[in-house]
């Protein structure tokens, strides 16, 4: 966060001067780094620990896993979030063992951080196998094989983790390896690999070297994923390939740890659009983000990064966010995900997706321009599957999302622009829960308040129609966000550990405020003066 967001109490031309700098600087932030940005992951730098020791700031990644460890033991979210980066470090950690001299860490701190790991993840009662395993991508296939090599790297333990000898972490109640052998079997057979699992290669092992079924794009990047590049690329033949420069250039933008996913264009530029757009951020201000955003749409739609397949969720975002800067696009496109009831996020998608198809419902609606008769027909089937998947206590929950809050203001915000007469009932119920949820210092979050989450229930208040307890539910939020949008995030989006995307939540932090200024403004000005009681 790059300087202070406008207080809701400013007087309105100085709010409006400083809404206005706030967008320019996010603006110019996005267009400063064009691969677009996440956090560091534990679970992908991890796996370069791992597989990759021979690249650059390989010391960095293991302080960086080293100081990342929680008072528990494990590594990543809390509950079930905790498996896959935790297993994923233990692992890389086990590694460093076997081969490294220390460099800025030592043994003695790696065994430490090991053994702790390990007491959390076999423990049955409060370890995160004792959670439901999270919809994370992959993750049925990265925790059985993470599991079976920290088993078979204890099957004989490095000096000082004897007592550890033939451990194996348990896996979640239902998850089992069973797809992760039917993948390896498809893989022997000489089938391709779905692109879809590209993205997480470094699932096979040895087995992803250099695999020909996949190739890296132009810039060197496989499945848009560091981890799955270094499975891919093994251990470098002395040549300055494309892959190596792809995994040089990302360890050198983030010193060290690696994100999950890279490059993120198309997705970051979407959605930082689509939150200014529904502000109502004047086009001509958000125009830059839109430049290439039609060259990214092809016969299948968008892709988030290159390497990854297209999808509904982020063709629909791009469609949004083109209409919202006064481009058309051909939507043809997004039907292609059309399953009669509702769009998948990609063919053969296990599960459904309430924010996919909350972007889709926006992208085929009026204010897109899906005016003819099959976008008018996918909307109307659209709305209706919305509309059964709210939950009784008026939220959404999503698989992109760890926190409802995310799925609850996607499904609103599409929603609200619906005539169906269910709609104005269910805005009614999401907007009672969140009221009834909010923490004492005026945010609200799943484990806790952020300004993120709290972004979110502010855009749900603001669909409903106002009343005097929402009014001052939005002034509490706005205290909060004030303070709160300048703290740090807690990373809620998931692909194969939970990450943060900070400009596209510091847009929707931004765009919250500006709208809750707004309604307070209006309040202020329709409330009668107090007189004097005598």
């Amino acid at each position: 966060m790059s300087g202070p967001e406008p207080a809701a109490d400013a007087a309105p031309a100085e709010a409006a001067a400083a809404t206005a700098d706030a967008v320019s600087r996010l603006v110019a932030d996005v267009l400063a780094r064009p691969a677009g940005r996440t956090c560091p992951s534990p679970y992908e730098t991890a796996r370069l620990v791992a597989s990759a020791p021979w690249l650059g700031y390989h010391a960095e990644r293991i302080r960086f896993l080293l100081a990342g460890q929680r008072a528990d033991g494990g590594w990543g979210g809390p509950e079930g979030y905790a498996l896959v980066p935790t297993l994923s470090v233990v692992d890389g950690l086990l590694a460093t063992l076997d081969r490294d001299e220390p460099a800025g860490w030592s043994r003695d701190g790696v065994r430490q951080a090991i053994d702790r790991g390990l007491r959390l993840l076999l423990d049955r009662s409060v370890g995160p196998s004792a959670f439901p395993p999270p919809d994370l991508p992959a993750g049925d296939l990265i925790a059985p094989a993470l599991a079976e090599r920290i088993g078979a790297r204890l099957a004989d333990p490095p000096a000082g983790l004897a007592d550890w000898r033939g451990a194996r972490p348990p896996l979640p109640a239902g998850m089992g390896r069973g797809r992760l052998d039917a993948v390896r079997r498809l893989v022997r057979s000489g089938a391709p690999v779905p692109q879809k699992l590209v993205h997480a290669l470094e699932v096979l092992g040895p087995a992803a070297t250099r695999l020909r079924s996949v190739a890296p794009t132009p810039h060197g990047a496989v499945g848009a994923s560091p981890a799955a590049t270094a499975a891919w690329l093994g251990t470098p033949d002395g040549d300055q390939s494309a892959a190596v420069d792809f995994l040089d250039q990302v360890v050198a933008d983030y010193q060290g740890p690696v994100p999950c996913a890279t490059p993120i264009t198309v997705f970051e530029r979407s959605w930082v659009l689509g939150a200014l757009a529904r502000a109502g951020v004047p086009a001509a201000v958000t125009a830059p983000l839109a430049a290439g955003l039609r060259e990214a749409l092809g016969p299948d739609g968008a892709a988030t990064g290159p390497g990854l397949p297209a999808d509904a969720d982020t063709t629909a975002a791009t469609l949004y966010a083109l209409a919202a800067a006064g481009t058309r696009a051909d939507p043809s496109g997004l039907f292609r995900y059309d399953l009669g009831t509702h769009f998948c996020t990609w063919q053969g998608e296990d599960g459904a997706s309430v924010s996919t198809n909350a972007h889709v419902l926006e992208a085929l609606g009026p204010a897109a321009g899906g005016t003819d008769d099959r976008a008018v027909s996918a909307a109307r089937r659209v709305t209706r599957w919305l509309l059964d998947q709210q939950q009784p206590d008026g939220s959404w929950s999503d698989r992109w999302h760890a926190s409802p809050y995310y799925a609850t203001a996607s499904a609103v915000a599409a929603l609200r622009a619906q005539t169906a007469p269910e709609v104005a009932p269910a805005l009614r119920r999401a907007a009672d829960g969140v009221l009834g949820s909010q923490h004492a210092d005026g945010s609200w979050g799943r484990w806790g308040g952020t300004a993120e989450e709290t972004a979110y229930a502010v855009q749900v208040l603001l669909a409903a129609p106002a009343r005097p307890e929402t009014d001052a539910a939005l002034a509490r939020a706005v205290d909060h966000l004030r303070v709160g949008a300048a703290i740090q995030h807690p990373p809620l989006w998931h692909d194969k550990d939970l990450y943060h995307p900070p400009l596209i939540v510091r847009a929707a932090v931004l765009a919250a405020q500006k709208l809750a200024a707004e309604r307070l403004r209006q309040v202020a000005q329709l409330s009668p003066p107090v007189s004097a009681v005598s």
